[in-house]
């Protein structure tokens, strides 16, 4: 067994890795926040899903008159003129007969429950017109569990075998009576609201005692369509649409029928719901339009929903669940991408920005999709504004901090700034770039400084620096170190420059001239003038941090850096101040140049070309060889 000393060990995580780990668990607990409310929408109703929905409901509702249904109302007028609730059954029987008869409608639905027999009369005649009229009345199914005692109140009737055993399993009922429930149309008017009181779902078909009972709405359909079975979807239970507001559903008194009130051809062909809108039967339920609607409103919608199945009017089904999954898939995708280049304000931003085109396609997708959760993506959104984005400002406050301590002294603001928007994982690490080297010195900075004091040959020193180190600067530069009375710089690095060889001489031009103003205004005060040789070559470099534990430095290595060097050496053989070789002549596109032969620099064994730039083209040429190179 080896000694423990030498057993190999794990390399610790780079951070780019450990960030990359990080951002993919928080992408995954994203995209999850919304998988798990369309997988368990029931669960998650409190995020909002509901609330929503009510909203787009509210918003999305029509005034447009719906010419298909009747609603006759047994209002506080009708009760006024021809007595107090309940009626005598004969004057509901006239009520349903006038309807059929004088004004032609097709079918009648009675929302009001008969679980007592009252005048035999009137019972008779409502038994016969749903027995072989168009004529559907009501019961409610109980669907509480829990009850100390069930609700058994009256003979429930109705029962249906077009759809199998499907159904809501009820607890009780309230039913009409046994005299009219035995052998007509009945149908189911109870229902479960949801937690919050509101109606918003109805069970279409109802299972009790092994038996199926369709809704009042679906009843009445059937009967006037010839007994046909209506194509229900695959959920017994349905999202009621309320496209319709009370006001676009034509309304006619109780009393106002009775009377004879409107022309014999008014409702010719309609479907009619007779109930109350009267506060005083209590027939008020909690809806998505209002929070104390009449029960009549919601069996009309019910039945305008119906009939736009049957007349095949329905929205089409859109996959609302697949949908909201791709997008918060899309949008994690986006974030995770765009925050690293982004500010934490405009990463919040952002993330509203796709909770706005959300809400915007959940919009028109609630309408072809009832039971997807709208609300699932902005889940997601709120998964990456609380650790997405926090995560990623932190990264970026380590990344600006790391990038400001190294580079603020070498190079220009913009560069670091840029950096800063890049998502480059380490730009510090060592890389391999195309830059341009600028190598600067004073010509006999010994004799110049060697009859001054100290504090004047510091000032000289400092000046002399700033007048290298601005051009550098203010051109992208990337300062690499101070040699005394000089300066090492590179371009095109650790940002790379498409012109970096231009932007060097750029900078050498204006480091000639600043040197020359300060020279001169030495030389007006007795001091003799001053001469900076400056050597630029490019080529290939490996530049990066090549710091240690002591001590952090960003440098550039490589031949191109030697042999500017060399250059720099070489400016005291010419009268030139910039020597330039031909790795800067060849990625020049704005520069002229002026050959000045070969040299064998120190340390190489083939000759070198040399080269300084030309003078501009509005001054006066000193040398007629000036040329362009290619």
């Amino acid at each position: 067994m080896p000694h423990l000393s030498e057993r190999p060990v794990k390399p610790p995580r780079s951070p780019l890795l450990r960030a990359g780990l990080v951002r993919a668990a928080i992408a995954a607990l994203a995209v999850c926040a919304t998988l798990a409310g369309e997988a368990l929408p029931g669960h998650f109703s409190y995020f909002g899903n509901e609330w929503l929905r009510d909203i787009f409901l509210q918003l999305q509702k029509s005034d447009a008159p719906e010419q298909r249904i009747l609603i006759v109302d047994i209002d506080e007028i009708s009760t006024d003129r021809l007595g107090p609730w309940p009626w005598p059954r004969t004057r509901i029987a006239d009520l349903v007969e006038t309807l059929l008869g004088h004004y032609g409608v097709r079918g009648v639905a009675l929302d009001i429950v008969l679980p007592d027999p009252r005048d035999a009369d009137g019972d008779r005649r409502l038994a016969m017109l749903s027995e072989h009229g168009p004529l559907v009345l009501a019961q409610a199914f109980d669907f509480q569990a829990g009850r100390p005692q069930a609700l058994l109140d009256g003979q429930p009737g109705g029962t249906t075998t077009r759809y199998g055993n499907r159904g809501v399993p009820a607890t009780g009922y309230i039913a009409t009576h046994a005299a009219l429930s035995r052998s007509g149309k009945v149908g189911n008017i109870g229902f479960v609201p949801d937690a919050d009181g509101v109606l918003r779902r109805i069970p279409l078909l109802t299972r009790f005692d092994g038996r199926t009972y369709p809704a009042l709405g679906v009843a009445l359909v059937e009967c006037c369509s010839g007994g046909a079975p209506l194509v229900l979807p695959p959920a017994d239970v349905a999202r009621i649409p309320y496209r319709r507001d009370w006001s676009a559903y034509t309304v006619a008194t109780a009393a106002e029928i009775l009377d004879g009130a409107y022309a014999a051809d008014a409702f010719r062909d309609r479907l009619v719901v007779i109930g109350s809108s009267s506060l005083g039967q209590g027939d008020r339920v909690a809806t998505p339009l209002g929070s104390s609607r009449p029960g009549l409103g919601v069996q009309a919608d019910i039945l305008s929903m119906l009939l736009d199945w049957q007349a095949g009017k329905a929205p089409s089904p859109w996959p609302g669940t697949l949908i909201a999954c791709l997008f918060a898939l899309a949008s994690t995708g986006v974030a995770l991408l765009g925050f690293p280049r982004l500010s934490a304000i405009a990463s919040v931003g952002l993330l509203g920005t796709m909770a706005l085109l959300w809400l915007g396609i959940a919009w028109f997708l609630s309408v072809h999709d009832p039971d997807f959760v709208t609300t699932g993506p902005l889940a997601t959104h709120l998964v990456l504004l609380a650790l997405a984005v926090p995560y990623q400002w932190q990264l970026a406050q380590q990344r600006s901090r790391h990038l400001l301590n190294t580079l603020r002294q070498y190079v220009a603001p913009e560069v670091v700034a840029e950096l800063l928007r890049r998502d480059d994982g380490d730009p510090l690490k060592p890389q391999r770039f195309d830059v341009t080297t600028l190598i600067a010195d004073m010509q006999g900075y010994t004799s110049q400084v060697e009859t001054l004091t100290v504090e004047d040959a510091a000032r000289l020193t400092r000046d002399f620096l700033e007048c290298l180190t601005g051009p550098v600067i203010a051109h992208r530069g990337t300062l690499d170190k101070y040699t005394g009375d000089g300066l090492v710089a590179f371009f095109g690095a650790p940002l790379p420059l498409e012109h970096h060889a231009d932007m060097a001489l750029d900078a050498a031009a204006d480091i000639v001239r600043r040197v020359e103003e300060l020279s001169r205004a030495r030389v007006a005060g007795g001091h003799p003038p001053l001469r900076v040789r400056i050597g630029i070559e490019s080529g290939i470099a490996l530049a990066g941090d090549f710091g240690t534990v002591f001590r952090s430095i960003y440098t550039a290595v490589g031949d191109s850096v030697n042999t500017a060097a060399r250059l720099e050496q070489a400016a005291r053989e010419f009268p030139h101040d910039i020597i330039i070789g031909a790795g800067v002549v060849q990625r020049a596109q704005r520069h002229d140049f002026v050959p000045l032969g070969e040299r064998i620099l120190r340390g190489k064994e083939k000759p070198t070309a040399l080269y300084t730039l030309a003078a501009p083209k509005d001054a006066p040429l000193n040398n007629p060889s000036h040329s362009r190179l290619p």
